[in-house]
């Protein structure tokens, strides 16, 4: 990817980050994918640009619930022509804020790692779920289940909602809670319109200076959320996903530890996932 004029002060497993001012970043979005907490060798093409693109139909389509990390400006204000030029599809600038050192998860439907902790526990980050639920089951309500936020190449770990409390404060972390389902349910039925099942997604908050909770970072795209087809959904089974999953899937079958290095991902498997990403993109906003 270019190199910009701004300095550089963060670079994540996706995106990286750059200094504008003491109030405003510059977020990039590149092609990096990330699984299992490890990013993989090959890009997937144009992958930030649909990221961006997709994060920001969320955030101006959810505006009226909470704020955002929307500052108003374009890159175009805080970079030369030419450099604006260059990553215009994939960059925003947004407001500084104080990130809330948990994963917001949120599940409408029963798989992964939910799933795994419901057949040995009943439960999932300690909320007890009814009895007979199987992969894929709707569940009766959409839950909040906190995830700890761990150091780059480390896994998150699922916590109980108490535990929520105790890393960030009970009235922050209901504030949170209630923010996540409300975000949740009311893109979840947007996107039911569309043909696609939100199973489940993660969001990411900060604090303003006032103290105000935002919205920030990506949201609701392929990389933080497991979109199903309503078309080939059904209960039971492991829908095929239009997400990363789908790479995840075939990382799961490779065999591989899950740990650095990750093994090199097929051609034709970064090219479908590539698809995967535009046609969410295209369902969702046509």
């Amino acid at each position: 990817m270019a190199e910009l004029s701004l300095k550089k002060i963060y670079s994540g497993k996706v995106r990286d980050l750059y200094e504008i001012d003491d109030k405003r970043m510059l977020m990039v979005a590149s092609d990096r994918l990330s699984a299992f907490d490890v990013i993989l060798d090959d890009p997937i093409p144009s992958k930030g640009e649909i990221l961006t693109q997709i994060s920001n139909f969320w955030f101006k389509k959810l505006a009226h619930i909470m704020p955002n990390h929307f500052t108003g400006d374009s890159v175009y204000d805080v970079l030369p022509k030419a450099e604006a030029d260059l990553i215009k599809d994939r960059a925003v600038v947004c407001k500084r804020l104080q990130p809330i050192k948990i994963e917001s998860i949120v599940r409408g439907y029963l798989t992964g790692s939910g799933l795994k902790d419901y057949k040995q526990t009943g439960t999932i980050c300690g909320l007890e779920l009814p009895k007979g639920l199987v992969e894929a089951s709707k569940l009766p309500e959409p839950i909040f289940t906190p995830s700890s936020k761990e150091a780059v190449g480390d896994h998150d770990i699922n916590i109980s909602y108490a535990e929520c409390e105790h890393k960030i404060g009970k009235q922050l972390a209901a504030q949170v809670r209630d923010a996540a389902i409300a975000l949740y349910k009311e893109a979840a039925a947007y996107a039911l319109t569309k043909g696609i099942i939100i199973c489940d997604t993660k969001f990411e908050f900060g604090l303003d200076e006032n103290g105000t909770l935002t919205l920030m970072d990506e949201v609701l795209t392929p990389d933080s959320s497991r979109f199903w087809s309503v078309d080939t959904y059904q209960e039971g089974i492991n829908p095929p996903s239009f997400d990363k999953q789908f790479v995840r899937d075939w990382l799961e079958n490779s065999g591989w530890n899950k740990q650095p290095p990750a093994p090199k991902v097929p051609a034709d498997v970064i090219q479908k996932t590539a698809a995967k990403y535009q046609e969410v993109l295209d369902l969702l906003t046509k």
